[in-house]
């Protein structure tokens, strides 16, 4: 498998020798390839065809499962995910080398958490190298999604709060109604604009199409896209929350009360758990970057920079995104 793409505003180049492998990272690219041309990629990753272990004699022990040397880390079973990989920083290139080598107790896991270990796979071949890289570039990755405003896509918006709120319900309904999206799930912010993470869109498990993708947590589906766009520079903030009404309300939200939540939102979210340390390591062993990521600072320039609004789901469906940001509904309930 060989394949190009862009993620997280990151070009990769993806060359897989691994057919169980191709599968998993096929899956998750869902159809969003990049034309390929003659510029260099950001990020190279090769998945080689072997089972021999990576040769760190002379090297320097980091941590446990982790060797340094000038401008290269070795991670074994990176995340738990059953990948040791070979990281190189000292070009314009991230270049990761990875082997699929799990111990016995992750291949056993592997078979019964089937869609865990998909999610691992794919987290730390096609995401995390995403994330860390734009992290030296200035961005931080944040739990949010971001989307148009209807079918004129004229108007976009970020949308903050902690897992199962409603975030990818709000996405998709958006979706539908002819809207484009770059994440509803996670994406990479300078402040400014507004980088999805490539990932399938994640659907209530249903009828009709939604039956036919790959199960997920929380009664979900993986779905392919529809409307995905690299980027976007998002115009508001929205803090979603769950109420107990029935109907849904709209107002205004103190800056820095939104910027908390998105900041909370960030750490709270399962899809990060593993990241922090991942690239905590990395900077660490390669003495490249930050070893942490700029989110409090990040997410307060977004939250100072835009008007911000809180929004209560309440037990009826969502009005249309377009009916619930209205001048007129400016601290009103609204109702479909």
């Amino acid at each position: 498998m060989q394949a190009v793409f862009r993620t997280g505003g990151e070009q990769i180049e993806l060359c897989c020798r691994q057919r169980f492998l191709s599968g998993i990272l096929e899956e998750g690219l869902v159809g969003q390839f990049a034309e390929a041309d003659a510029s260099r990629p950001d990020i190279r990753v090769t998945v080689e065809n072997s089972v021999d272990a990576f040769d760190t004699h002379g090297w320097d022990v980091l941590t446990r499962d982790a060797w340094r040397r000038p401008g290269q880390v070795f991670v074994r079973d990176a995340c738990s995910s059953g990948l040791d990989l070979l990281i190189t920083t000292g070009g314009p290139t991230l270049e990761i080398a990875a082997r699929w080598r799990p111990p016995l107790s992750g291949r056993a896991a592997s078979v019964v958490l089937r869609s865990r270990s998909r999610l691992l796979i794919r987290a730390v071949l096609m995401q995390y190298p995403a994330l860390w890289w734009g992290q030296q570039h200035g961005r931080a990755p944040l739990h949010a999604s971001v989307c148009s405003v209807g079918a004129d896509h004229g108007r976009s918006v970020l949308i903050a709060g902690p897992g199962g709120v409603g975030k990818s319900s709000m996405v998709n309904a958006e979706l539908e109604r002819g809207a484009v999206a770059t994440s509803d799930n996670l994406c990479l912010s300078d402040g400014h604009t507004a980088w999805g993470l490539l990932e399938p869109r994640r659907v209530p498990a249903g009828e009709g199409e939604n039956k036919r993708g790959r199960r997920m947590p929380h009664d979900r589906r993986e779905a392919p896209w529809r409307g995905r766009v690299d980027e976007l520079v998002p115009e508001m903030v929205l803090v979603l929350q769950r109420g107990s009404a029935m109907r849904s309300m709209s107002a205004p939200c103190d800056p820095d009360e939104a910027a908390r939540s998105l900041v909370a939102g960030t750490y709270m979210a399962g899809e990060l758990r593993r990241y922090w340390a991942f690239a905590s390591t990395i900077a660490l062993g390669t003495g490249v970057g930050d070893i942490h990521p700029k989110v409090d600072q990040v997410a307060r320039t977004l939250t100072a920079s835009l008007p911000c609004r809180e929004v209560t789901l309440g037990e009826r469906p969502v009005p249309p995104l377009e009916r619930l940001l209205a001048p007129t509904l400016t601290d009103h309930g609204v109702d479909r």
